[in-house]
This record gives C-alpha cells, structure tokens and sequence, in this order.
C-alpha cells in the first residue's frame, strides 16, 4: 500500500483554512479534481439530455460516465444506477413504487439502528398498505445489531428488510450478508443504505445481498448527489409513478425531473478521487477502486484507534458503541457539558464536529439521549490526519479535565 497523507490533503483546498474538518459524517469537503469537473461541464456547455445537438450529447456522456463511475465503485451495472437529490428522497421514491404491491397480510423489518431516512419512508409506506413493521433491535451495551434476531424477525410474510451497512452516529457494521440470507430465503428484498459505509472501505453489493443499495456522494467527497443502484432486471419489475412524456426506460423512469448534470460530472470526478488514493494502486477503476478503499480503510482505523484510546483515557467523558466491526465515527458525552457546548467549544480550537442526534432518531432515543440534545459526533474520513485527532482530544481533555475539577 502507497497511502500518502500529505498528498492526499493537498488535494482539497477548504483543508487550507486550518480546520479541523471532523464532520465527515455529515459531509466531506470535495478535491480540486471535483471543483474543476463541475466547472468545465459548465464552461464546456451542457444542457437537458435528448436534444439533437452536441450541448446535449455533451450532457448524454457526462450521464453515462457517472452511472459507469458509481457501478465501479460499488460493484453494480451502469444500467441499474438511478440518481436522485440525495438518499433520503431516493429512498421516498422507492417505497412509495415498492408499497404499490403490499397489502395488510405483508411485513416490513426495519432496524433502530439506522438513519431515519432508511427507516421513516417504510413505516410510512406501511401504514398506506396496512402492512406490518417488525424492529430490528439493538444490543446498547456493544452497539451490534444482533443478526439472531432475524431469524424471528423474518417470516413468510415479509416483503421487505431495511438495514444500514454502517451506522451514522455509532459506526457499527452489522452483518448485512447474513441478514441478506434470510431474507432472501422466504423470498423479501433487501433495501441497504450505503450512505455512511461507501466512505469507509470497498463496496460489493452482490456480496452484501443487497437488492437495493443507496448512497450519496457528498459523503465520499463528491457534490451534493444520491445514487441508487439495483439489478436493471430487478427495476423493470418496478413501475414509479412518473410523468407521461418521461421515459418509461429503466433506469430513467426513476429519475423524476432534469438532473444537476454539472454535478454529475463532478460524482465521476470524486469516483476518480477514490479510485486514486493509493499511489500504488493499478488496473481497472474498480480494481483501483478496491485497492485504494482498502488502503483508505487502513488509515482510518488506525487514526480512529487513537481517538478511541484518547477518549476512553479521559474521566468524565462517556462513548457509545462498542461493535466489533466499525466506521470510523466516535459519538461521545463530556460530563456536565452540553453536546452543543461541546461543539462550541471545539470549534474554537479549530475543530468542526457534530451533535445531536444527527437523524440516527431511533437509534438516539434507544440510548435515552434524544430528549437531552444527543451526543457530539466526529467522523474521520480519508483526509483526516493525526493532529486533527490530537487536537479534538486536547480539546475535549480541556472539558472533562473542567468537570473533574467542578466534582
């Protein structure tokens, strides 16, 4: 592996301000490549896609190229991408197409580990079937979502399971293959969000099971984006509400309206990105995809090793979660500090970070922190370096060294 830092931060100009950025979970900053991207689509001219002119052939590619991109980078068919203003309203649109077929005897599973967007649109959908939810539930001591569970949780009635490849506020990667299985085998689909794991590490969605995988860009450095991706054979089965003159072609009928074409060209840029991040890394761009995500993953979690070490050293500062498998996303409380005063407080070290709930609603009410403003989240991403880590502990140890002295 050939993972240069410097290199890599050289890349992203906000990274110039002296910030702390350890918000990634909420969203990254996005490299010059991207910026540029964007900026030639709109200088090179570009317009709605169907014309019969070159403007419009021009936006045809950039359109192609992107669906190509983000197969590549998690293992899917160009032909089975669908873009979206972002996962949650993806999301919407698929329950609502999916529901069309449930009926009161039908059964969705979701889980109180995920984000709201993965879990909201089903239990809506649900209720307008009369179809039944089933929970998956959490172990609060560990953070796992446990996979035993299912086998109860599935039966011959469910026609759909939800679930997260990484959780936004605790990081936990649960078993999404084994969950998979079971659902496969009683015949119900698999609806993974990707949208905090795809950052994290190499993606496959065959090997996940996952029938439906969604992500956004702006979580991997990309422009503000949502991408679905699914088996073309598998979206024919499904038909959208949509326009009458709007293509009835898959995957076009799930994209409603004209899309952000420039940002488009700037996915494939941030695809790119990735694709390039291990110096070392060679063949074709989802072969440098798997070798510079692995080498990406490496270097987080060796920096998230020293947060969580720094933090569990502290006294008066309590974490959650504690799975076996996690992205690299830490979510902690600082004695007699507020989660917002935590925030604050960091930010004028020069440390950008979270709190709150951070839509993880279920997950956060679970561990009866909802009604108390949450926890502070920070989210390491692949330009995330030691003294970013060092200087989010100096100032969180600034905290709970206060709170110690106040007992």
């Amino acid at each position: 592996m050939a993972y240069d830092i410097v290199s890599v931060r050289s890349r992203f100009p906000a990274l110039a301000d002296g910030y702390a950025y350890l918000d990634g979970a909420a969203g990254t900053q996005v490299p010059a490549s991207v910026i540029e991207a964007i900026a030639t689509s709109y200088r090179s001219g570009i317009c709605n896609v169907g014309g019969a002119f070159p403007a419009s052939e021009r936006t045809e590619r950039i359109v192609a190229e992107c669906r190509r991109a983000v197969a590549d980078l998690v293992g899917g068919q160009p032909e089975g991408v669908i873009f979206g203003p972002n996962m949650t309203t993806l999301t919407y649109r698929m329950s609502q197409a999916l529901a069309k077929q449930w009926g009161p005897h039908d059964e969705v599973v979701v889980s109180r580990l995920d984000h709201d967007a993965n879990v909201r649109p089903w239990l809506q959908a649900a209720e307008r079937a009369r179809a039944t939810v089933r929970w998956g539930e959490v172990d609060l001591q560990t953070g796992e979502l446990p996979v035993s569970q299912y086998d109860t949780l599935i039966t011959e009635r469910v026609r759909l399971v939800a679930v997260t490849a990484a959780s936004n506020l605790i990081g936990t990667r649960p078993d999404v293959a084994a969950i998979a299985k079971m659902a496969h085998a009683v015949g119900a689909l698999v609806y993974v969000d990707g949208v905090h794991a795809t950052a994290h590490g190499a993606v496959d969605v065959s090997a996940l099971g996952a029938d439906f995988y969604v992500t956004s860009a702006y979580k991997w450095a990309g422009p503000h984006v949502g991408a679905l991706i699914a088996d073309p054979a598998l979206l024919e089965e499904v038909q959208p509400d949509k326009l009458a003159p709007a293509s009835d072609a898959v995957p076009r009928r799930f994209e409603w309206g004209t899309s952000a074409f420039a940002d488009l060209a700037g996915v494939a840029a941030a695809v790119e990105h990735l694709a390039s991040l291990d110096n070392a890394a060679t063949g074709t761009r989802r072969r440098r995809l798997l070798t510079s995500m692995l080498s990406a993953e490496t270097h987080e979690q060796e920096l998230f090793g020293v947060l969580l070490d720094g933090l569990g050293a502290m006294p008066n500062v309590t974490t959650y979660g504690a799975a076996a498998r996690r992205a690299p996303t830490a979510y902690f409380n600082v004695a007699g500090h507020s989660p917002r005063s935590v925030a604050t407080h960091l930010a004028s070290q020069g440390v950008n970070v979270w709190d709150g709930d951070n839509y993880a609603y279920e997950l956060a009410g679970a561990l009866r922190l909802r009604s108390s403003g949450g926890a502070v989240r920070a989210g390491l991403v692949h330009y995330s370096d030691r003294s970013d880590v060092e200087r989010l502990l100096e100032g969180v140890a600034m905290l709970a060294e206060r709170a110690r002295s106040m007992t």
